[in-house]
């Protein structure tokens, strides 16, 4: 999958994927304006472009990358197992299938998805990992 970022300084390069699971965490939220719609695509991630990625330290254990120039969001990285999560946004012309959604427990009361998924608590996603 290609994709860039809002003007075009970033491109990233990742593994295709046909899946999408929304994050309701207050940081997420905090910094898309809303639910994250994100794709697991791994360690199989680069970027090019005239920009290298900016980041920020959300996390005891991850990142988050933007354009420095125009500010598009363009991943969350899991920093110990090297990991790249990417917004489906960036991905124009995919038919991606919403298959999860996590820290359903944090979802605000205004939206709900009639999509059937599977649906985590924070608590449950901490559990999960920590196996």
């Amino acid at each position: 999958m290609k994709a860039s970022c809002l003007c075009g300084a970033v491109e990233v390069t990742a593994p295709d994927h046909d899946e999408v699971s929304v994050c309701h965490c207050s940081l997420c939220r905090r910094w898309g304006g809303g639910p994250m719609f994100a794709v697991h695509c791994g360690h199989g991630v680069s970027f090019a472009g005239s920009a290298k990625p900016r980041t920020f330290r959300s996390s005891e254990w991850a990142e988050r990358g933007f354009c420095p120039n125009c500010g598009t969001h363009l991943f969350y990285h899991l920093l110990p197992s090297d990991e790249y999560i990417l917004p489906a946004g960036l991905f124009q012309d995919r038919a991606f299938r919403l298959a999860s959604q996590i820290f359903i427990d944090g979802k605000p009361d205004f939206y709900d998805f009639s999509n059937d998924t599977p649906k985590l608590t924070g608590q449950q996603v901490f559990e999960q990992f920590s196996a």
